[in-house]
């Protein structure tokens, strides 16, 4: 209990002196996180819809000669940045650059760096999610749409993709999660977050376990915060439940297809129009129609 005590107040007066260092780096960790993962989103949104168009034997030879050449180089991109750490993805890019371009080519600003690395990295994981997605929407739909005369635009448009975006937003928000982590390695190329506070704090003050709960702490609330908000936005985009919506449409009404849950449709025996309905055929017999 007494060196529980002891880290409470090693960190208490850690972050009493060097607090403004570390919420400086909680702001770009969080920043670079949310910019990252919307370019990455875009990137594997665009993969994803490329990987996916259709192409049969009976199309243009130069149309499934590129639609083919588009799906290798999407699956190459995919495998090696899923299958390195980003880490190493980060010092390629950064230095492996100049190095061959003798130093012709460099990046003058350290966040488009850390920027790029993240987004490339996040769009290779997006684009394999945005693909699942899509694949998984229904093939009739799709057939559907073509039956009334959708072009291929159109049907991702307007039927597949926002279906497609419900079904992985908890992969995006799962992303986003992940890259508020993952940019602690950032500072392989000197791009200040919160981890390289921390790393700068230790370096002066020798604190380092202290200094790490304080990083722990702050890396969890800012994991659930996002975990709260995502899931707030997921209940958003699934839109309320009522019963009460059908009844303007007239068309669903006569088919009888509504069906309210206190009083059941208007061809149920329990309803107060079917038994209206009947006492007129009893009254003033059957019309044309229904004989």
């Amino acid at each position: 209990m007494d060196m529980f005590m002891k880290l409470l107040s090693d960190a208490a007066r850690l972050w009493d002196k060097y607090h403004v260092m570390y919420l400086n780096g909680i702001k770009n960790t969080l920043i670079l996180a949310l910019v990252a993962t919307f370019i990455g989103c875009v990137i594997g949104l665009v993969c994803g819809i490329l990987n996916t168009i259709p192409y049969t034997k009976n199309d243009n030879i130069i149309k499934r000669f590129f639609l083919k050449l588009i799906r290798i180089v999407v699956r190459v991109y995919v495998e090696v940045f899923r299958g390195t750490p980003m880490v190493l993805q980060a010092v390629f890019i950064y230095y492996g650059l100049p190095y061959f371009t003798n130093n012709t080519m460099r990046f003058s600003d350290i966040w488009t760096a850390a920027i790029l690395i993240v987004s490339i990295n996040t769009g290779a994981y997006m684009a394999e999610s945005v693909r699942g997605g899509i694949i998984s929407i229904d093939p009739g739909q799709t057939e559907g749409a073509k039956a009334i005369g959708m072009t291929h635009v159109q049907t991702m448009t307007n039927v597949i993709l926002p279906q497609a975006l419900r079904n992985i937003m908890p992969q995006i928000g799962n992303n986003f999660i992940i890259n508020v982590k993952d940019t602690s390695v950032m500072f392989i190329i000197s791009f200040t977050e919160f981890f390289a506070a921390h790393r700068y704090i230790v370096g002066v003050n020798n604190m380092y376990f202290p200094s790490a709960a304080i990083e722990m702490v702050g890396y969890l609330t800012m994991t659930l915060a996002a975990s709260v908000l995502l899931r707030w936005v997921e209940k958003l985009m699934d839109g309320a439940d009522s019963y009460e919506l059908v009844q303007v449409d007239s068309l669903t009404m006569s088919a009888g297809t509504y069906s309210h849950p206190d009083r059941g449709t208007p061809f149920d025996e329990r309803s107060r129009e079917h038994r209206d309905r009947e006492k007129q055929k009893l009254r003033f017999g059957r019309n044309r129609g229904g004989r």
